[in-house]
């Protein structure tokens, strides 16, 4: 018993340490407020101390009795490899290629490679064209509307597949 407490409150020290983390990096950040009077350390700070909250829940949790209410693992005993490869195929080809075919596609691409990482997982791995031209319109029916609003509606340039702003 006394190990599982000192494993809780590890988890709980890791959070509180993150959240000081956080709080070095937010400090460094300038507060001069932006749109609505909110400058770019808010979210930071939000975070920071959300995670700070958090991190001494848990260590508190951990030594009044432990996580009381922790399920049992129903999970696989260990993660699936093959799943992980595609998604981080997806996220990496989403960092490489965005500046050259533009956020829509690249976030599109993305999302195509992490249905294949999550549909391996559950053993529904479908490798068929049709099940690829439907996961790539969904990511770009996903994908579009967030472009449109951060570079229509927010003015934030995202890189695009034209200069039109709207692809």
């Amino acid at each position: 018993m006394a190990g599982m407490v000192l494993r809780q409150s590890a988890v709980a020290g890791g959070v509180v340490a993150l959240g000081l983390l956080l709080v070095a990096g937010a400090i460094t950040i300038p507060s001069a407020a932006g749109y609505a009077g909110v400058g770019p350390n808010f979210l930071p700070w939000v975070v920071a101390i959300g995670l700070l909250l958090c991190g001494g829940f848990l260590a508190w949790e951990a030594n009044s009795g432990g996580f009381r209410q922790m399920d049992d693992l129903d999970g696989a005993e260990h993660g699936h490899w093959p799943g992980f490869v595609w998604v981080s195929a997806g996220i990496l080809a989403n960092a490489a290629l965005i500046t050259t075919i533009g956020f829509i596609l690249s976030c599109a691409l993305c999302f195509v490679l992490a249905v294949r990482g999550f549909k391996s997982a559950e053993g529904r791995l479908d490798m068929s064209v049709r099940a690829w031209i439907t996961d790539a319109l969904i990511g770009m029916v996903i994908s579009a509307p967030v472009f449109w609003m951060f570079t229509q509606a927010l003015a934030i340039n995202l890189p695009g597949l034209t200069q039109t702003g709207w692809l």
